[in-house]
C-alpha cells in the first residue's frame, strides 16, 4: 500500500467528458496552528490602496454547475443548506482540467472562458495535467509524456480566448520533484515555461502562476532557484498553499521571500489560495482534517502589492481523499468549513468591503443602468447571475432592482442581496456594502430557485423606479 507523503496532493478521478473535473486535495507539513478568523476586509491593516497587477475590483467567475452549487439545489430542506449556500456555493472557485483529453480540452476551456466573459467577470482555471504528476502517488495520472504535455497545453491555450483569465499552471510540479532525476527535472521545467509562451500567445489577457509550493515546504531560495529554471520570469508569478491550510499571513510573507529570492522582478507578483485556511493547520494532518474553517474570501483587494488576489484554488467541501473519494463534494467537510468561521451579518461578497459599509439613500438623480441577468438550468431548478452596473454620470447611494417573472419561478435562496418576491414580482436590494456604485461601477448577486414549466429570462429590469438596459 502506498504510504502517503504528507507534502502531497490528491486529485478528483477522472469523470465523464463534458465537464471540466475538479482537484481534491490537501497536505500539510507539521506547523504551529495560528488561530485566524475568517478575513474578509483587507489583510493585516496593509495599505488599501496598494495593489498587485489585478485591478482591486476584478470579479472572479462563479461556475454556476460547480458541485457545491448542484448540491445545494439539490437539498433545500437540509439543515445544512442555508451556511453552504451562503459561504461556500456564492462563492468563486477554481476550475480544473486534470483530466488528459487532448481532443476536448481546447471546447472545454473555452466553455468556461466564454461563459466568465458574457458575465464580465474573471476565471480561475488550473491546469493539471503533468506527466508523472504527483510522483505517481494519489494524483497520479497526466500527459503520457512530455512531448503530449507540450501539444495539450497548447489546445488548453487555444481556449482562453481574449479576455482576462487567470491560470494556475501545474500545481506540486514543481515542489514536488523527488521522483524526478535531475534532467527529468530539467526536462518538465523546460516544459512548463513553454506552456507558459503558450498560454501568454494565446491568451494575451491572460495571467499564468507557476507552482511556489507552500511556507512549510521548500525554502524560499529553493523554491525561487526552480521556479526560475521554470520560466517564472516570463510569468505573472507564481501560487502558494494549493489545497492547504496555512495561515495567510504565513503564506504572503513566504511569498514575499521569495520574490526577493527572485530578485523582486516588477512584474511577479503572487496569488494564495485561502479556500481552507482560516485557522490554520491541523498540525500535520493532511487529509480531510477535522475542525478547519474557510479563510479569506476570493478578491483582488489584498492591501499588498507583492500578492494579487486570494483566491478559494482548491474548492472547499470536495474531499481530500480520506473521508470520501477525492473530489466527492462531501456536505459535512463543507457544512464544518463554513460553520467555523465568523458568521458575517450578510452574505459575503466575492469583493469583500474596504471600510465601513456605506448607508444606503436614494440616488441624487442622472443614473442610468444596464442589467446582466445569466441562469443556468437543470431539470426543475436553476441559479442565476445578475450584474448591475451605472451607466450614468452620478452616483447610485443604494439600489433595488425590480423585475417580473414571465415564468413559474421561485427564488430559495439568495448571495450578496436582500431578494423579496411576491408572486411573480421580485425586488432585490443591496446589502450596505455594495451599494454604493459610481460611474461606470458594477456590482453583482445572484441567486437559485425552482421552476415547473417555464424558465424564460426577465426581459425588463428597473433600479430605483428607472429602467435598465438589458445585456
Amino acid at each position: 500500500m502506498h504510504t502517503p507523503d504528507p507534502r502531497r496532493r490528491s486529485t478528483v478521478p477522472p469523470r465523464p467528458a463534458g465537464r471540466p473535473s475538479r482537484r481534491a486535495a490537501a497536505l500539510a507539513l507539521a506547523a504551529t496552528t495560528v488561530a485566524l478568523g475568517l478575513v474578509v476586509g483587507l489583510n493585516g491593516g496593509a495599505d488599501a490602496a496598494v495593489q498587485g497587477s489585478l485591478p482591486a475590483g476584478t470579479q472572479f467567475y462563479r461556475d454556476p454547475a460547480s458541485q457545491a452549487v448542484k448540491w445545494v439545489a439539490a437539498n433545500p430542506g437540509d439543515s445544512r443548506t442555508p451556511v453552504i449556500s451562503k459561504r461556500i456555493a456564492s462563492q468563486p472557485q477554481g476550475i480544473w482540467f486534470s483530466n488528459y483529453r487532448p481532443a476536448t480540452v481546447t471546447s472545454d476551456v473555452r466553455a468556461v472562458t466564454a461563459a466568465a466573459e458574457q458575465a464580465g467577470q474573471t476565471p480561475v482555471l488550473v491546469a493539471y495535467a503533468i506527466p508523472n504528476r504527483d510522483c505517481g502517488g494519489a494524483s497520479a495520472g497526466g500527459a503520457p509524456d512530455l512531448a503530449s504535455y507540450d501539444a495539450w497545453a497548447t489546445k488548453f491555450a487555444a481556449g482562453l480566448g481574449s479576455s482576462r483569465s487567470i491560470v494556475i499552471l501545474e500545481p506540486d510540479s514543481i515542489a514536488l520533484t523527488t521522483c524526478l532525476g535531475a534532467q527529468q527535472q530539467s526536462d518538465r521545467f523546460a516544459s512548463l515555461s513553454r506552456a507558459v509562451t503558450a498560454i501568454h500567445a494565446a491568451g494575451p489577457n491572460a495571467k499564468v502562476y507557476l507552482d511556489g509550493g507552500h511556507s512549510t515546504w521548500n525554502s524560499a531560495s529553493e523554491q525561487a532557484s526552480r521556479l526560475r529554471s521554470a520560466g517564472v520570469l516570463n510569468a505573472d508569478g507564481f501560487f502558494t498553499n494549493v489545497s492547504n491550510f496555512n495561515a495567510t499571513s504565513g503564506e504572503t510573507a513566504f511569498a514575499r521571500n521569495v520574490l526577493s529570492a527572485l530578485g523582486n522582478p516588477g512584474n511577479l507578483h503572487a496569488v494564495v489560495d485561502t479556500s481552507r485556511n482560516g485557522n490554520g493547520p491541523a498540525g500535520s494532518t493532511w487529509c480531510d482534517p477535522s475542525g478547519r474553517a474557510i479563510g479569506n474570501y476570493p478578491t483582488a483587494s489584498t492591501g499588498d502589492s507583492a500578492i494579487d488576489a486570494f483566491l478559494w484554488i482548491k474548492p472547499p467541501g470536495e474531499a481530500d481523499g480520506c473521508a470520501a473519494t477525492a473530489g466527492t463534494f462531501v456536505p459535512d467537510i463543507a457544512y464544518q468549513l463554513a460553520a467555523n468561521a465568523p458568521d458575517p451579518s450578510s452574505p459575503p461578497s466575492s469583493q469583500p468591503p474596504t471600510s465601513q459599509p456605506p448607508t444606503s439613500q436614494p440616488p441624487s438623480g442622472g443614473a442610468s443602468c444596464s442589467v446582466a441577468y445569466r441562469a443556468n438550468s437543470w431539470s426543475g431548478g436553476f441559479t442565476a447571475d445578475i450584474t448591475v452596473k451605472n451607466t450614468g454620470s452620478t452616483t447610485i447611494s443604494g439600489w433595488k432592482l425590480a423585475w417580473t417573472f414571465p415564468g413559474d419561478q421561485k427564488i430559495t435562496s439568495a448571495w450578496n442581496a436582500t431578494v423579496a418576491q411576491s408572486g411573480a414580482a421580485v425586488t432585490a436590494t443591496d446589502q450596505g456594502y455594495n451599494g454604493t456604485l459610481a460611474a461606470g461601477a458594477s456590482t453583482a448577486f445572484g441567486f437559485q430557485g425552482t421552476y415547473g414549466s417555464n424558465n424564460t429570462a426577465p426581459s425588463a429590469f428597473t433600479v430605483n423606479g428607472s429602467a435598465c438596459a438589458t445585456s
